[in-house]
């Protein structure tokens, strides 16, 4: 009988022979191929280059199931389900023919790829979703068996929420152990960043580190999300998704007021509003039910789009192009998907055809803006007393002519809307378009094609004029056709609005002839002698008759030509009789149409929710339906970087089949399940969601066993490490000096900025320093020129913002240094901060440069850290006592004060504003 040991010992031999065997013959296990981690991966890298969305050689795709299970241009299946044998692809890829063999002049398959995908098709060849296209669905927290308690000596429980227990899967893999968590100050300092872009207070900081209470952190993420500055930190980061600037970008970049769209986000984060109506409103805030000037003012997330003021630059090109961007924009920020290829071909990698991005396309195409200089629609906002002429003027209408009416006159009072810009005038004699405007000469003559005048009985038309006597006659269908009205131009001090009834008012879809004419000019074309910006055709003023109908009318034609308080640009739908027809772009040429589509979302994706309307609305709730796969994981990854460092998904811009794989993915969709479901849409919840898990929690002491097997700790068995990025940088320099200003909302500030750097040809325009605490604000509000982005941010990796911008990829380079060591605001903030160290610090050196340092981190500085600073100190007072130019120069502008002793301090601060310490948030 074998004895038992004997017996063990030889099963286990079979047992390693059987593995190698598998290992070294490509034996296929028992374990199903899956389409998207195993087949997917295998297309997009050796097959999809020539066979799928850009190029379909032989007439043949494996970017989609039905194209993929078609027959090729040989007649034949390259892939029958169950039968690999007879599968053409099969036999391509053993082919021993190299005109036959697959892929083809480039290296052949390896046979343990060809035995897969021979599993695969015998296994029935079954497709996949990518998992970002699968819709969110509960997932189970990890039981945490095991835990961390048997990892710890101490045998102390580690996780604090869900979110650690995925994270500790994850970790038992690599055989990591977490580390423990940061002390109090590295704590504070890190979740006041985070959270409001700031460091804490004094107050909030003392707080916190003398309180001892089990809830004491929790109370102070409580505070912080409660702070004002908390949606300042949150807008600074939407502002690269908006592609938010305080200019209109290309050649002429000229000013566009478009702040109040800062505000509102500003707003909106503070309010913690959910995030899908936060989504809803910038999309089409002008299409909810009695849109508030607060919805109109929230789409203006996509007239951040810009505009093309050149002369001679083709209107409807860059309108397009601006659309064009709205997509894009709409696809990479809120849904993580690269969607502008798809302009010209189906994507290269994902379930995306070509005709998708045009439908697409359709739910933007039909807004009243036209790449026109007035930069219309705008939302024109009025001063007190204006405004309360328009609240009586409203009530009045409500009471007087209805609810449709009344929105009717409100909306153009406001809004100018609709109306036709002149810039699409043709037949041009004596006339041409100037700046997007019509500008004529004596006896000129030019046509506004296509404008309905069905039930139009008034008009109102913008204009300028520099001589009086001037007349316009327009007519009907031909330029001696039949009058529909004349008007006088009198000379006017700049623009200025006039409204006139049509005298022979006419129904139907016309073309109209414009003749200008003025007798007290001789020459016909000595010069241009009027400019017309638009044309409104109206319905008569309701209510005449009606008690208050004179004052009525009143305040109607006064607000209508009112100077504005503030201007935003906004989106409006196009009415019916100016609907624009969508058309697929042969090859992504904007310039050769294909056939017409109506609007529709790409089918590998939810579908339209019932009932949606198909335009704006409707794309607005179906990418806030729960079903769509995209938005909440897209937000959730975004949050998730800027909390942690970096992505689950690293590629905030793709979480497609080319973006690189989540790290927890199943965290992911716990976190996006919670946002849409638990916790309603709300962005705060999730925010303390996060900071409260020990995950986040801990140390970011690097050990060299982390160091091996998780160098850009991916996998966190430490805590964040993060450089502060451009805005924090300024921020925090401004708050530890003492400089900060606490001033919110507005227009956009200009604080220091060496001289030079604005080259501005077309208007002149030159930066002016802010004065007083503007130009100490918050680095939200500098004012952002896209041709000149504010160079200090811009050296911390700010971007133009000409395109939105998924994630800053963080840069270090010497002119970060530069920057915060010679920069003149740096040079500023230096100064004050110097200043305080001596005020707060007491007489001895070393003790303001150590009260400096706790100012900033919140704890004491050690004498390691302490001595070269005292060191820099003593060498920058010898060079000063023997120098008393230089004193004054370090000294600045500052009388009284001119020591060596306060130059050589400040000498350290501007040093330690340039401690890694400081610029990293730890």
């Amino acid at each position: 009988m074998m004895n038992l040991k004997l017996y063990k010992k030889l099963l286990l031999i079979s047992a390693v022979l059987v593995v190698a065997l598998i290992a070294t013959t490509g034996l296929t296990s028992s374990k199903k191929i899956d389409y998207n981690t195993d087949i997917k991966p295998l297309f997009n890298r050796k097959c999809i280059s020539c066979h799928g969305g850009v190029k379909k050689e032989s007439k043949y795709s494996l970017l989609f199931h039905d194209e993929a299970l078609a027959k090729g241009e040989s007649g034949k299946f390259a892939i029958i389900p169950g039968d690999p044998d007879n599968s053409e692809m099969i036999r391509r890829l053993t082919s021993k023919d190299p005109e036959e063999r697959m892929p083809y002049q480039h290296k052949p398959l390896s046979s343990k790829e060809i035995d897969m995908l021979r599993q695969w098709i015998k296994e029935g060849a079954h497709w996949g979703n990518h998992w970002s296209y699968v819709a969110v669905a509960p997932t189970p927290v990890p039981d945490g068996a095991g835990g961390f308690r048997s990892l710890f000596s101490s045998g102390n429980k580690w996780t604090h929420n869900e979110i650690d227990y995925f994270i500790s899967d994850k970790l038992r893999e690599l055989k990591l152990e977490p580390s423990p968590m940061a002390d109090k100050a590295t704590l504070l300092r890190r979740v006041s960043m985070d959270i409001t872009g700031l460091p804490p207070n004094p107050d909030m900081a003392r707080k916190f580190l003398n309180d001892n209470s089990p809830d004491a952190y929790e109370k102070l993420i409580d505070e912080l999300l409660a702070s004002p500055h908390y949606g300042e930190k949150w807008t600074a980061m939407w502002l690269d998704l908006a592609r938010y600037a305080d200019s209109k970008g290309y050649e002429k970049d000229g000013y566009r007021s478009i702040w109040r769209y800062r505000d509102w986000l500003i707003r909106a984060f503070n309010n913690d509003m959910p995030y899908d109506q936060f989504l809803t409103e910038q999309i089409a805030g002008d299409l909810l039910p009695d849109a508030t000037d607060e919805q109109l003012i929230a789409t203006a997330y996509n007239r951040n789009s810009m505009t093309n003021d050149e002369g001679g630059t083709d209107d409807e090109e860059f309108r397009t192009a601006a659309v064009i961007d709205r997509v894009n924009t709409t696809w990479e920020t809120l849904l993580s998907t690269t969607f502008a290829c798809v302009q010209c071909h189906s994507h290269p990698y994902d379930p995306i055809k070509f005709e998708e991005y045009y439908k697409f396309l359709a739910f933007y195409n039909n807004t009243r803006d036209e790449d026109v200089t007035g930069d219309y629609p705008q939302l024109r906002e009025f001063n007190p007393k204006d405004q309360a002429k328009l609240e009586k003027l409203t009530e009045w209408l409500k009471e007087t002519a209805g609810k449709e009416k009344t929105q009717e006159v409100i909306r153009f009072v406001k809004t100018w809307q609709p109306a036709v810009y002149t810039h699409f005038a043709d037949h041009l004699v004596n006339s041409s378009i100037s700046d997007t405007r019509l500008a004529v000469r004596n006896n000129s003559v030019s046509r506004i094609p296509g404008v309905d005048l069905t039930n139009k009985s008034t008009l109102f038309y913008r204009y300028r004029a520099d001589m009086d006597k001037g007349k316009l006659t327009i007519r009907i269908d031909q330029p001696n056709g039949a009058i529909l009205t004349s008007m006088p131009i009198r000379s006017s001090k700049g623009w200025e609005n006039q409204s006139i009834l049509l005298q022979n008012p006419v129904s139907g879809v016309h073309d109209l002839y414009l003749s200008y004419h003025n007798p007290g000019v001789e020459k016909t074309n000595e010069k241009t002698l009027a400019y017309f910006d638009w044309f409104y055709f109206g319905s008569a003023f309701p209510g005449k008759g009606a008690k208050g109908y004179d004052s009525a009318y009143a305040w109607f034609n006064q607000l209508a030509s009112a100077s504005p308080e503030a201007i935003t640009p906004v989106m409006m739908e196009n009415p019916r009789d100016m609907a624009r027809t969508t058309q697929v772009f042969e090859r992504g040429n904007w310039m050769v149409k294909g056939e017409k589509v109506e609007p529709d979302v790409p089918g590998s994706l939810n579908p339209m929710p019932e009932g949606a309307p198909r335009n704006r609305l409707g794309l607005a709730m179906w990418l806030t339906d729960k079903q769509n796969p995209l938005t909440s994981r897209t937000m959730v990854n975004r949050i998730w970087e800027q909390l942690m460092g970096q992505g689950i998904v690293e590629t905030l811009e793709d979480l497609g089949s080319q973006g690189i794989d989540p790290t927890h993915k199943d965290l992911l969709d716990w976190l996006s399940w919670q946002f849409m479901n638990d916790y309603q849409w709300s962005i705060k919840k999730l925010i303390k969601t996060i900071v409260m898990s020990a995950t986040y929690m801990q140390d970011n002491l690097v050990t060299p066993e982390m160091l091996k097997k998780d160098a850009f700790n991916r996998y966190y068995a430490r805590g964040p490490r993060v450089r502060l990025s451009a805005e924090q940088i300024r921020d925090q320099a401004l708050m530890v000096s003492g400089l900060l200003s606490s001033k919110m909302y507005g227009p956009s500030v200009m604080p220091t900025q060496p001289p030079g750097i604005w080259l501005s040809p077309y208007d002149g325009n030159v930066w002016k320093k802010s004065t007083g605490e503007d130009q100490y604000r918050r680095a939200v509000y500098t004012y952002w020129k896209r041709t000149a982005p504010f160079p200090s941010m811009l050296s911390f990796d700010g971007v133009a913002r000409e395109v939105c911008v998924s994630r800053r990829i963080r840069t270090n380079t010497p002119l970060q240094a530069l920057a915060t060591l010679n920069d003149e605001g740096f040079i500023e903030m230096a100064r004050h901060y110097a200043a305080r160290m001596e005020k707060e610090g007491g007489a001895d050196v070393q003790q303001q440069i150590s009260k400096g340092y706790e100012l900033a981190l919140f704890k004491p500085i050690t004498k390691e850290k302490l001595q070269p600073l005292l060191d820099l100190y003593q060498q920058a007072l010898r060079q000063f006592k023997d120098d008393a130019e230089k004193t004054c120069e370090m000294m600045g502008a500052e009388t009284g004060y001119n020591t060596p002793e306060r130059a050589a301090l400040i000498v350290v601060a501007n040093a330690m504003l340039n401690l890694d310490e400081y610029i990293t948030r730890n």
